[in-house]
């Protein structure tokens, strides 16, 4: 028998509308990168390859966390702070938090992309030449 307060616990952990909206420039923005997936990670929504994950909207709704590989961590930083930072959290991790309102579509597409790339399996990039 369901305890009390049981369906209110099961609506919180659906994504709200604000993650969703945030979530569908981030849609659009992978559209057309194979063998994607969507799903959730950490209640929020999330793309995978392959069941790898590579991207998923922040619970704040308006930024984004992206697997990166350290060097470009670093310079992504360096180079564009209003756009990528990080947190103490995520500090030593291959990721980046992208503030979805300062980047632009063709920008957020090639960081999509790129992090695509870093997590699919290799002769899943290599047998469509996206190397």
């Amino acid at each position: 028998m369901p305890r009390a307060g049981k369906p209110a616990a099961r609506a919180a952990a659906l994504p709200g509308p604000a993650l969703l909206a945030a979530f569908e420039k981030v849609r659009r923005a992978a559209k057309g990168l194979p063998a994607t997936e969507e799903g959730t990670s950490y209640r929020t929504p999330a793309l995978r390859v392959r069941g790898k994950f590579f991207a998923r909207i922040w619970e704040d709704g308006g930024t984004l966390v992206v697997k990166v590989d350290l060097d470009s961590q670093d310079s992504m930083l360096r180079l564009q702070p209003e756009v990528f930072y990080l947190t103490d959290h995520y500090r030593g991790y291959p990721v980046i938090l992208v503030r979805l309102s300062k980047i632009r579509a063709a920008q957020l597409r090639e960081l999509l992309a790129d992090s695509w790339r870093f997590v699919a399996p290799k002769s899943l990039v290599a047998k469509l030449g996206a190397s």
